[in-house]
């Protein structure tokens, strides 16, 4: 799935090795250059080092790299956030502050609909902050359903979007 003028992407998992450094906010030699906001922070990493830990397979919840496909530079980082239930699977994704506006975010979430669908889940769910417009443009963009604002398992506010996936 390519969008006109969208970026040309690829979306590459992270090792366990990666994870662990990530976790201890000391990214390996291979992602120490990645721009200010491309890497997933380190709760993130050690959530899904725990996910790896009970038995989660890594497609469900070790983080992407959003790659250039021209250039392999870092551009941000997506996810899904655990093993589909009922066939819904949440994601989650963040851009380099340096390459937001430019349909990166737009790009990788188009290719997990595109994943998510081609391994069985029938819905994908993207847990919004009220306040973030911009990831709110991103999903409404792509056919999201937005929810009614409800707390997350950290006691934040965030908006649930929806995308049904045609089965």
């Amino acid at each position: 799935m390519s969008r006109i003028g969208s970026p040309d992407i690829k979306l590459v998992q992270l090792s366990q090795e990666d994870l662990q450094a990530l976790a201890s906010s000391e990214p390996t030699h291979a992602l120490a250059s990645a721009p200010e906001g491309a890497l997933p922070p380190p709760h993130v990493a050690a959530r899904s080092l725990e996910q790896l830990r009970t038995g989660t397979p890594p497609f469900w919840c070790a983080p992407f790299m959003i790659v250039a496909a021209d250039s392999s530079a870092i551009l941000g980082g997506c996810r899904f956030k655990g093993i589909p239930i009922s066939g819904s699977v949440e994601i989650g994704y963040g851009v380099a502050v340096s390459e937001r506006g430019r349909g990166v975010a737009t790009a990788a979430v188009e290719t997990l609909l595109g994943l998510a669908a081609a391994n069985g889940a029938t819905q994908v769910v993207a847990h919004i902050v009220p306040d973030n417009v911009a990831s709110a443009k991103v999903v409404s963009r792509l056919g999201f359903s937005s929810g009614h604002p409800i707390l997350d398992q950290d006691g934040e506010t965030v908006v649930p979007w929806s995308y049904q996936i045609a089965t």
